[in-house]
């Protein structure tokens, strides 16, 4: 799945064109390096959001389509 996809789905951020502006400005790292927003994400990646003053760093516990907002924490650990 690709990232941007990927962050709009596990409600980590609210939409998929602010995860694709995040990603074009460097604002998301996985595993150590800025990601595009096509980036694979697999199962085991370290994702770390900087946005404003805050980041946020998860790992990536499972992916999926689709998923209610009540499951859609299942889909990350915060590290």
């Amino acid at each position: 799945m690709r990232l941007d996809k990927y962050l709009k789905v596990s409600r980590l951020i609210k939409r998929r064109t602010v995860a694709n502006d995040a990603c074009d400005a460097e604002k998301i790292i996985v595993n150590g390096k800025p990601a595009r927003a096509s980036y694979d994400v697999k199962v085991g990646d370290i994702i770390e959001i900087n946005m404003g003053q805050k980041t946020l760093k998860v790992s990536v516990e499972k992916v999926t389509e689709y998923v209610t907002k009540e499951t859609a924490a299942e889909l990350y650990k915060i590290v």
